[in-house]
């Protein structure tokens, strides 16, 4: 827990070649209540769509018997097969993987899919990419209804979508329950954005939070937005965290991590929970201040 709020943990903290229960209970015995599941554009991941039933039915008994469910999915392949490809077949695949990822989350109980805010990542982005992306958006929503799984639009590390008031409009447009955002404090923070300012505005649309360290963009710097450890950065937890509870949030955090990035991951993880939670208490320290 990160105060009264449940705190999640990325797939990615943990090494590849570890299996699930040693992932799920390494996790627990870390003291998270949830993990994120990455389904990214390497073949590996992409291939957990293809699982049986049965094999999916066997991730969900693991998880359950370690007690750490999975609660929410990274969908970052769109970032391979973008909705706003100008191949028509990788555009054809950007909504096959969406399907298939709902089917997945449905049957593992997921309740959140966080998509990637690219319209291209590979491509040059152009009218017609950024139209294609709202197309595969809507698309996207109307089978997200059907199966009642929130789709959560993460604010990214390129400028094309790098704030909750630019995944407003998209929510505008889309006009659909269950369409949200999904803040990362690190990216938001890199940018540049006016952080309380973009909190307050879109707080009703929150469904989770990713909480990373990052390096700002510069005119000379292209920003850091992987790998920095937790304090060493531009992003002033204390202060957002403040903000969320001011706004009344009441939703989870995500730690994102990754696993190599220091000779001991374990440690690492730790250490990021520590700071994190010393963050935490100096934000309701500061706002008890303020209410004396």
């Amino acid at each position: 827990m990160l105060g009264t709020h449940s705190l999640g943990i990325y797939e990615k903290a943990f090494p590849a070649e570890w299996d699930w229960e040693t992932r799920f209970c390494t996790a627990r015995e870390l003291g998270f209540d949830y993990m994120e599941l990455s389904i990214d554009e390497t073949d590996a991941r992409l291939e957990r769509l293809d699982w049986s039933i049965a094999q999916q039915r066997e991730l969900l008994q693991i998880s359950k018997s370690c007690g750490m469910p999975l609660r929410s999915i990274c969908l970052s392949a769109h970032r391979r097969f973008p909705y706003g490809s100008q191949d028509s077949a990788k555009r054809r695949r950007a909504h096959e993987i969406t399907e298939r990822a709902l089917a997945f989350a449905a049957e593992l109980g997921v309740r959140v899919i966080q998509l990637a805010g690219y319209d291209v990542y590979y491509e040059p982005s152009t009218p017609k990419s950024r139209a294609a992306f709202l197309e595969g958006l809507r698309h996207a929503c109307r089978q997200a209804e059907r199966c009642q799984i929130m789709l959560a639009m993460e604010t990214m590390d390129t400028d094309f979508l790098n704030s909750i008031s630019k995944n407003l409009r998209y929510a505008e447009l889309l006009n659909s329950p269950w369409y949200g955002t999904y803040p990362d404090l690190g990216n938001l923070t890199a940018w540049g954005n006016d952080m309380e300012a973009e909190l307050r505005q879109g707080i009703g649309s929150i469904v989770a939070v990713h909480l990373k360290d990052t390096l700002p963009v510069t005119p000379d710097h292209p920003g850091t937005f992987k790998c920095v450890t937790f304090g060493s950065g531009c992003v002033n937890f204390a202060k957002y965290f403040r903000v969320l509870e001011k706004c009344g949030y009441a939703g989870p955090y995500m730690m994102e991590l990754w696993t190599g990035a220091t000779e001991d991951d374990i440690r690492a993880i730790r250490d990021a929970m520590q700071f994190l939670r010393q963050q935490f208490a100096a934000a309701l320290c500061e706002e008890d201040k303020e209410n004396i």
